[in-house]
């Protein structure tokens, strides 16, 4: 794609994201569109949102579990950027943020050190990371109807909307493979996953995204937070709706939806 498609489907996505409103699919009207184009879409869209003053506090993994994947058709993971704008409390206002939101559950990272790829292991990402919480992240599309295909959901960010951190626990003290995370939404049971839902081990996605970064000159920093990907398939949600979540190990997070 030439420099000024790109900064076109840049502007497109970005004025989907203010107005709450969708646009058809890239890969209908790109045919050709390529991977690296969609990452470049996906930096002119945060380099739009960065002149709007938010700031960069972490990256995201996406499309790690085989529940998700299945669910959106999409069968390899991306990365998206995560910012201060991004980040709420304990009530999320999705009907004034979202335009068609689903909720995951995920473990969250917090690092001490920063992480380069090439080379990155999954006992490198334990020995980087200062502490993991319990986490639910909010997704959204500003592709209609989520008719996405991997360069869709790449250049829209990694499909990423707002998060919500709960309780935290020292990395060292939790079990990423065997570890049980449990949903609840209005007060109901909802889904259940184990760490080793996401690519075998949340530690094997920090290290595929400080690894895929590190092949764009990209580090995960130091004080960063990094979304490992969900355990569980993704919930649509709506204003009204309450979710919690519980990790062995870690603790629990809770959603109000505004």
């Amino acid at each position: 794609m030439t420099p000024e498609a790109i900064a076109r489907y840049a502007g497109e996505l970005y004025a989907a994201l203010r107005a709450q409103r969708t646009v058809a699919p890239l890969t209908t009207r790109e045919r050709d569109i390529t991977i690296d184009d969609a990452y470049a879409i996906s930096l002119g869209l945060l380099e739009r949102r960065l002149q709007d003053g938010e700031k960069i506090v972490g990256k995201k993994i996406g499309v790690t579990s085989k529940a998700v994947q299945s669910m959106l058709d999409v069968h390899q993971p991306d990365f998206g950027y995560l910012t201060d704008a991004m980040l709420y409390g304990g009530k999320m206002p999705i009907s004034q943020k979202l335009i068609q939101a689903r909720a995951e559950g995920e473990i969250a990272f917090r690092l001490k050190r920063s992480l380069r790829g090439p080379g990155v292991t999954p006992g490198d990402v334990l020995d980087a990371t200062e502490r993991v919480m319990a986490c639910f992240e909010v997704v959204d599309s500003r592709i209609t109807d989520w008719k996405i295909r991997i360069q869709d959901t790449i250049a829209d960010n990694a499909s990423s909307g707002l998060f919500v951190l709960g309780d935290e626990a020292d990395p060292r003290d939790v079990d990423f493979e065997g570890c049980e995370m449990v949903v609840e939404k209005n007060g109901a049971f909802l889904s259940r996953g184990y760490g080793n839902a996401a690519l075998g081990s949340p530690l094997i996605c920090v290290a595929w995204l400080a690894n895929t970064l590190g092949a764009r000159g990209v580090a995960l920093d130091a004080g960063e937070i990094v979304l490992s990907g969900s355990l569980v398939p993704l919930e649509p949600v709506r204003a009204g709706d309450r979710m919690s979540l519980s990790i062995t190990g870690i603790g629990s997070a809770s959603v109000e939806f505004t």
